[in-house]
């Protein structure tokens, strides 16, 4: 497979597409960043690489990290994770209250915002310092020792939380947050805040498409709980489009509102893009319109 002349191809095509969506103005930092950033970057299984655009350049890799957190605390909670948060798909939008009133406090999967959130109060009971040792564990499975938090973005959302903030507190009145809330939501705030290149975000996420193991051969889950967070993503990972995206592209994956998304073909490769410009639902255009050019071009999906 030639995946080279295919990258160029998919940039070059993707870029001729006229763009309609916007940059997130739910963040105001993110809001300042170019919209017409496009990168692409993909990783063989074979260790492999290719990049094309502004693959090298970082950005806040928002949502996307909430399948790392999920791996993270999967490492060691192992399947008592799942008492509470649910793996169904929303069908509501990523940040709805309502859902998490009629369903009591258990939000339907561990992507959605209070799902996510559920997560970070997991990790910050387990952890001895849990930023850090997060950040300790991103710098592990991307292979990148530089990779940080961007403060400036961390900061942002902690001043425009007032949504999450209200997630956060109504969890806590049904019993599914046992730590401090803003103990909780800083630590939430400091995941969504971490910058990567695509290039590094394809590598972080090299493990779920090689059994659990990282690109330096770190065993980080055992392949069935890989098996288990790869159905998850295939059927949540785009909040309420994740059946568009499994209808078009058909790999795994995990959007965020920074424009980024990595996805990935099992035991083939790992895929990341990034453009900013989101559609209504929140998911990457540019990245969405690519990601089904290589799967349709490679002729390669889980499909």
């Amino acid at each position: 497979m030639n995946y080279e002349t295919i990258l160029q191809e998919v940039y070059q095509e993707s870029k001729s597409i006229p763009t309609v969506g916007n940059v997130s103005t739910s963040i105001p930092e993110l809001s300042k960043v170019d919209p017409d950033k496009f990168g692409i970057h993909l990783t063989t299984i074979a260790g492999e690489d290719y990049g094309v655009g502004d693959c090298n350049e970082k950005f806040s890799i928002q949502s996307v990290s909430k399948a790392l957190t999920v791996a993270l605390a999967f490492s060691f909670l192992d399947e008592k994770i799942w008492e509470r948060v649910g793996v169904e798909p929303s069908g509501s939008a990523f940040n709805s209250l309502v859902q998490l009133e009629y369903e009591k406090g258990i939000p339907r999967n561990p992507f959605i915002n209070a799902g996510a959130i559920v997560i970070a109060d997991m990790l910050v009971t387990h952890l001895n310092n849990p930023k850090q040792d997060f950040l300790d564990f991103i710098r592990l499975i991307s292979g990148s020792p530089t990779v940080d938090f961007n403060f400036k973005v961390a900061q942002s959302e902690k001043d425009f939380r007032f949504r999450n903030a209200a997630l956060a507190n109504f969890l806590k009145s049904f019993g599914n947050i046992n730590n401090d809330v803003e103990t909780v939501l800083d630590f939430y705030f400091h995941q969504c805040s971490i910058e990567m290149t695509c290039k590094e975000l394809a590598h972080s996420f090299f493990f779920l498409a090689n059994e659990g193991k990282t690109k330096s051969g770190v065993q980080v889950l055992a392949q069935s709980q890989v098996k288990r967070l790869n159905a998850l993503m295939q059927t949540c990972g785009f909040y309420d489009e994740s059946g568009e995206f499994t209808y078009k592209v058909g790999l795994p994956g995990k959007s965020g509102i920074g424009g980024g998304i990595a996805a990935l073909y099992p035991k083939n490769f790992v895929v990341a893009t990034w453009s900013p410009r989101l559609n209504e639902k929140g998911n990457s255009e540019l990245g969405m319109n690519a990601l089904e050019l290589l799967t349709t071009k490679t002729g390669m999906s889980i499909f």
